[in-house]
C-alpha cells in the first residue's frame, strides 16, 4: 500500500514526470510549484517503494472544492492508487468543511470517469470543446459530501 502525504517541493519533478506521461497538455513544474503553495490548495502524493506513484491536487474555496488534477504513473496504474488518492482527498475535504467537490474530465477518459463514479461523483453537465490537443468536450461531475 502506498503512503499518502502532503506534496512537497522536492516532489515536483516526479509529479511533473507523471503529468508528462499522463496528459497532452501537462502542467509545468512552475505551475505545480505555484499551485502547491497557493491558498486553498490541497496537494497530495502517493509514495510507493520510495517513488512518487501518483498525486492529486484540489483547490478549496469556502465549502466547495475543485479537483484540478489526479494522475498515476503508468507502471503503477491498476493497483488502486487513484482510488486511494480520491478517498484521501474526499476525507480531507470533508473534515475541512467542504460540501461539494467539482471536476471536469475528458469525455474520452472512460477510466477516470469510472473512478469518479465509484467515488460517488455524478455527471452534472458538459462543456463543449473545453479541451485542446485534441479538442474535446469536458464532462462535468459533482460530489456532494
Amino acid at each position: 500500500m502506498p503512503d499518502i502525504r502532503d506534496m512537497r517541493l522536492a516532489d515536483i519533478s516526479a509529479v511533473a514526470a507523471i503529468e508528462n506521461e499522463s496528459f497532452t497538455s501537462p502542467w509545468s513544474e512552475n505551475s505545480l510549484r505555484a499551485e502547491i503553495g497557493s491558498y486553498g490548495s490541497v496537494a497530495r502524493v502517493a509514495v510507493l517503494d520510495g517513488d512518487v506513484a501518483g498525486y492529486s491536487i484540489a483547490k478549496k474555496v469556502l465549502d466547495e472544492a475543485q479537483l484540478l488534477d489526479l494522475a498515476v504513473m503508468p507502471e503503477f496504474r491498476r493497483r488502486g492508487i487513484a482510488g486511494l488518492l480520491m478517498e484521501d482527498l474526499i476525507r480531507l475535504l470533508r473534515v475541512d468543511g467542504v460540501e461539494n467537490i467539482y471536476l471536469e474530465v475528458r469525455a474520452s477518459n472512460v477510466a477516470a470517469g469510472r473512478l469518479y463514479e465509484r467515488s460517488g461523483f455524478t455527471v452534472t453537465g458538459k462543456r463543449k470543446d473545453y479541451y485542446s490537443n485534441p479538442v474535446e468536450d469536458a464532462i462535468l461531475m459533482t460530489l456532494k459530501i
